[in-house]
C-alpha cells in the first residue's frame, strides 16, 4: 500500500489502481478498501484511476478517532492528488467523503454517496451492548448484534450471513467498526449545512434499504445539485450484491457531461 502524510502527522493508506480520471474510494464498516470494492474493481478500473482508501484502524492508517478528523485528513488527501477527483463513499464512508468535498470542494469533480447513516441509527442501550461485547473481545457477537439491532437482519439473513466467505472478515473488521459506529453516535450531523455544495452529487439508494435509516433524503432536499439514484432491488451493499449494475450506474454519472 501507498501511505500519505497527514497535516496532523497521522497517516493515510490506499492502493492506486486503474486507469483514467482520478476515483476515489472510500469505505464502510465491516469491510476495507478492499473488501468494500472488489467486485466492481475491475469494470471501473477500465475507465478511472482509482485510490481505494483504507479508512480508520485499516491498512496502515491512523486518522484520529472522530469523523471529522477522518473528513479532515481525506481532503488533505484530495488536494494532494494532481488534479480534481471524483470522490465516492459508501455507508460511514460516505459521511465522510461528505464531509471531506465541504472542506475542500475545489478538489471535487463529483460526489456519489451510497447511503449515509444517520448519527441517531444505534440507540444508546444498542451502542452500550456493542461495548459491552467489545469489553469482552467477543467480536462476533459483536457483529451479529449490528447486523441484527441495528441494521435489522432478519435471523435467516444473519444465518446466511454467518455461512458465507464474508463473516470471517466482518468479524476480523468489528473493532474497527466499533470506531466508526461510535465516531458516529458522536457526530452532530446538519445537512442544510451542505446546502452550499457547489459540486454535482448522487445519492444511491437501494430500493430494499430502509430509507429513514439513511439521510439520503435530508440532503436530497438541501443540495443545490443533487441527483437520486435508485438501485432497483438492492439494499445497502450493491457493489457486493450486483456489482455489474452498480459498476455501471456509477460510471454513467460519473461520464456524463
Amino acid at each position: 500500500m501507498r501511505l500519505f502524510s497527514c497535516p496532523g502527522g497521522e497517516a493515510l493508506s490506499y492502493e492506486k489502481s486503474g486507469q483514467g480520471v482520478p476515483l476515489v474510494l472510500v469505505h464502510g464498516s465491516f469491510s476495507d478498501h478492499d473488501t468494500n470494492w472488489a467486485l466492481v474493481r475491475p469494470a471501473l478500473e477500465a475507465h478511472f484511476t482509482l485510490y481505494a482508501v483504507a479508512r480508520r484502524g485499516r491498512g496502515q492508517t491512523t486518522c484520529g478517532p472522530t469523523l471529522l478528523a477522518e473528513a479532515n485528513d481525506l481532503a488533505a488527501f484530495l488536494v494532494s492528488l494532481a488534479e480534481p477527483v471524483h470522490l465516492l463513499g459508501h455507508s460511514y464512508g460516505a459521511q465522510v467523503a461528505l464531509h471531506a468535498a465541504a472542506i475542500a470542494p475545489s478538489a471535487i469533480r463529483k460526489l456519489v454517496l451510497y447511503e449515509p447513516p444517520w448519527p441517531h441509527t444505534t440507540s444508546a442501550p444498542v451502542l452500550a451492548r456493542l461495548q459491552q461485547r467489545a469489553a469482552g473481545s467477543d467480536w462476533d457477537g459483536l457483529a451479529q448484534d449490528f447486523f441484527s439491532q441495528v441494521l435489522g437482519l432478519e435471523p435467516d439473513e444473519i444465518a446466511g450471513l454467518r455461512s458465507s466467505d464474508a463473516w470471517p472478515f466482518i468479524v476480523s473488521d468489528a473493532e474497527a467498526s466499533l470506531g466508526d459506529i461510535m465516531a458516529l453516535c458522536n457526530h452532530r450531523f446538519d445537512p442544510a449545512a451542505f446546502r452550499h455544495l457547489p459540486v454535482p452529487v448522487l445519492l444511491q439508494v437501494g430500493t430494499e434499504s430502509p430509507r429513514d435509516f439513511f439521510a439520503t433524503d435530508a440532503l436530497a432536499a438541501n443540495l443545490p445539485r443533487v441527483e437520486i439514484q435508485d438501485l432497483p432491488g438492492q439494499g445497502h451493499e450493491a457493489m457486493n450484491t450486483a456489482p455489474q449494475l452498480y459498476a455501471e450506474e456509477t460510471a454513467r454519472f460519473l461520464q456524463q457531461q
